[in-house]
């Protein structure tokens, strides 16, 4: 029998990953559930458990936003488990229990794995568990993140990221993709198929797809304001750098280095996030081709589009289509 890395055998002779969820006051239950949900359902060829997940925590009773709910096991586990998963919290503001802290640091330094889901990712980052490493966490607390705590570089724009032993997920959904590539990981492509099909979700999304896009244009000064409107009229034009120098009525070198110095990149830059930005909208909320997307924002070809958007949103435009797209 296939022993996969952090599984012992038990006295039956199958592996059980031991996996401990914290629980705390102010625990989101989706993400509580989450662990729960994906790490239970999965069997081996011969239908036996391969994890062992426990709920733990500091206090043998927690408040969460909308109920009371009695914790199983103390802390103890944690020393034992494989896998330590955080949870996201209710309440940026809420302090975490030393305990757990302590419990956490504990678990790394023994060589634990330690996996956050959203907003769980600010407990690990006050553990210090996240330091000089990438992570993610819910988009809308991406920022605050990297507020509090400047040593993390904070990635917005993905599910999941992947440390080696220390894993961050963004919210909701995305914490079932990480379960389900832990799961994929630990036991292979075919378990963790088994795994998405009972839970009725797709097999995996990669972690290095967009949890959520805003429409929001590419930031530029003020001055650059009337500039920047023409160009996102125009967007489908595809206009050149010295079309744009004119209506601005500048040289093509001073725009270069006023755009350079207000935005951060270059016409052409801008440009193409513009584009990319109206696809996405576009993806979004029609039922209109590839090919006639790309005419439409001014790619002038699908293939273009494809590099392009592959490039800034980290998946295709059908796979965005099919996780955001309107209904047909």
């Amino acid at each position: 029998m296939t022993i996969f890395a952090g599984f012992e055998p038990n006295s039956q002779g199958h592996s059980k990953h031991r996996v401990a969820v914290l629980a705390f006051d102010g625990v989101v239950l989706g993400d509580l559930a989450t662990p729960l949900e994906i790490f239970g359902r999965v069997r081996d060829a011969q239908g036996q458990a391969c994890y062992d997940v426990r709920v733990c925590g500091a206090a043998k009773e927690l408040q969460s936003e909308h109920v009371r709910l009695k914790v199983p096991r103390g802390l103890t586990w944690v020393t034992r488990a494989d896998t330590v998963i955080a949870p996201g919290i209710d309440d940026l503001e809420r302090p975490t229990p030393p305990a757990i802290l302590r419990a956490l640091k504990s678990a790394s330094k023994r060589g634990a794995r330690i996996a956050s889901i959203c907003t769980g990712a600010f407990v690990l980052a006050r553990a210090g568990l996240l330091d000089g490493l990438r992570a993610t966490t819910h988009w809308m607390a991406a920022a605050e993140l990297a507020r509090r705590h400047q040593q993390i570089n904070v990635d917005a724009d993905v599910l999941y990221v992947d440390n080696g032993l220390v894993l961050t997920s963004a919210g909701a959904s995305a914490g079932m993709d990480l379960c389900l590539y832990v799961v994929r990981r630990d036991c292979g492509a075919s378990v963790a198929a088994r795994v998405a099909k009972a839970a009725v979700m797709p097999l995996e999304r990669f972690g290095g797809q967009a949890q959520f896009i805003e429409h929001k244009a590419p930031e530029c000064g003020e001055s650059m304001g009337p500039l920047l409107h023409w160009m996102e009229r125009n967007l489908g034009q595809n206009p050149s750098l010295s079309t744009i120098a004119r209506h601005a009525r500048m040289s093509t070198r001073t725009l270069s280095r006023r755009f350079r110095e207000q935005a951060g990149m270059t016409p052409g830059q801008w440009m193409g996030k513009a584009k990319t930005r109206r696809a996405q909208k576009l993806l979004e909320t029609t039922h209109l081709s590839i090919e006639r997307i790309a005419s439409e924002v001014g790619f002038g070809s699908a293939s273009v589009l494809r590099e392009h958007f592959g490039r800034m949103v980290g998946i295709s435009p059908a796979a965005y289509r099919r996780s955001f797209g309107a209904s047909r």
